[in-house]
C-alpha cells in the first residue's frame, strides 16, 4: 500500500495528502495495482502545475455500480487542493493487455472511457511508479518499438497537424505548451526510441528550430518562480502565429521522415 514516503522526493504535502486519500478511498474496491506515470513517475512533477496521472487495476471489469462508486470517490476528493489535477484510468486483469480497449477514466471532473495509449504503456514500463500492489511489468505487456513509433507519427499527423490550422486555439497557453512539447517528445522518440520528460523536451526545442521567444515563454510559465506578469493581447496573438508557423512545417517534415 502507498505511504507518503512514496512521493517523499516531491517534499509537498498536498500531493501526499491527495494520493493518500485517493488510495484509502479506493481500498473497498480491492485494487490489484495502482501506478503513477507521466511527470510524477518520471521525476518532472511540479506541484500545482503537473497533472497526477494514475492507472488503477481493479480485480474485475468496471460495471455501472463500479462507475457510481468511483464517481462518488472522486467527488469526495474535491476538497483537496489538487483534486482537479488527478486523472485515473481503471483497468482490469482481463482487459489490461488489449491496447484497443476503452477503459473507464476519471479526468477533467468527469467519467468517460478512453484507451491507454502506447506512450502511456511504455511510460509505465520505463518510469512508472508503483503506489500499490503489482508492478506494471507483472501485468502489462511491453510495447514494441514499431507500435510506439506508429502511434507517435499518427498522433502528430492526425491530431496535432489539423489543429494547427485552428488559429483560435493557439491563443491559449495549454495549446502552445503541449503542441511544442509533444512535438519535441515525438521527435526524440522517433529518432532515438526513448521517451523524455516535458522538461527535457523544452531543452530540445531550440535545436529543433522552435522560436526562441516562445520557448522562453513556455519555460517561464512552467518552471519559473511565478512572478511573470500577465501576457498582453499583442503577445498572445504574436505567440500564436509564431507557434503555428513553426509547428505546421515541422510536423509535416517529421511525418514525412517517419511514415
Amino acid at each position: 500500500m502507498y505511504t507518503p514516503q512514496c512521493v517523499a522526493e516531491t517534499g509537498r504535502m498536498p500531493t501526499d495528502a491527495l494520493l493518500d486519500r485517493f488510495l484509502t478511498g479506493l481500498t473497498p474496491l480491492d485494487p490489484v495495482a495502482v501506478w503513477a506515470h507521466g511527470s510524477l513517475g518520471a521525476g518532472d512533477y511540479q506541484e500545482g502545475r503537473s497533472d497526477l496521472d494514475l492507472i488503477a487495476v481493479l480485480p474485475r471489469p468496471a460495471t455501472a455500480r463500479t462507475a457510481w462508486r468511483l464517481g462518488l470517490l472522486h467527488a469526495r476528493l474535491r476538497a483537496e487542493p489538487l483534486a482537479g489535477l488527478l486523472h485515473c484510468t481503471y483497468l482490469s486483469p482481463d482487459t489490461v493487455a488489449d491496447p484497443g480497449q476503452r477503459h473507464l477514466t476519471w479526468a477533467h471532473q468527469q467519467l468517460f472511457k478512453r484507451t491507454v495509449t502506447p506512450v502511456t504503456r511504455r511510460e509505465l514500463h520505463s518510469s512508472g511508479r508503483v503506489l500499490h500492489g503489482e508492478s506494471p511489468e507483472q501485468l502489462l505487456p511491453p510495447v514494441a518499438d514499431p507500435e510506439l513509433a506508429g502511434f507517435v507519427v499518427g498522433e502528430q499527423r492526425d491530431f496535432w497537424r489539423p489543429h494547427v490550422r485552428r488559429a483560435e486555439l493557439w491563443r491559449r497557453d495549454v495549446w502552445v505548451d503541449l503542441g511544442l512539447l509533444t512535438f519535441a517528445r515525438a521527435t526524440v522518440t522517433l529518432r532515438e526510441g526513448r521517451l523524455i520528460t516535458k522538461r527535457e523536451a523544452l531543452e530540445e526545442l531550440p535545436a529543433l528550430g522552435a522560436p526562441g521567444e516562445v520557448v522562453e515563454d513556455v519555460a517561464e510559465r512552467r518552471y519559473g518562480n511565478g512572478t511573470r506578469t500577465a501576457a498582453t493581447a499583442e503577445w498572445t496573438a504574436r505567440r500564436a502565429e509564431l507557434t503555428r508557423s513553426y509547428l505546421g512545417p515541422a510536423i509535416d517534415t517529421l511525418v514525412a521522415s517517419y511514415s
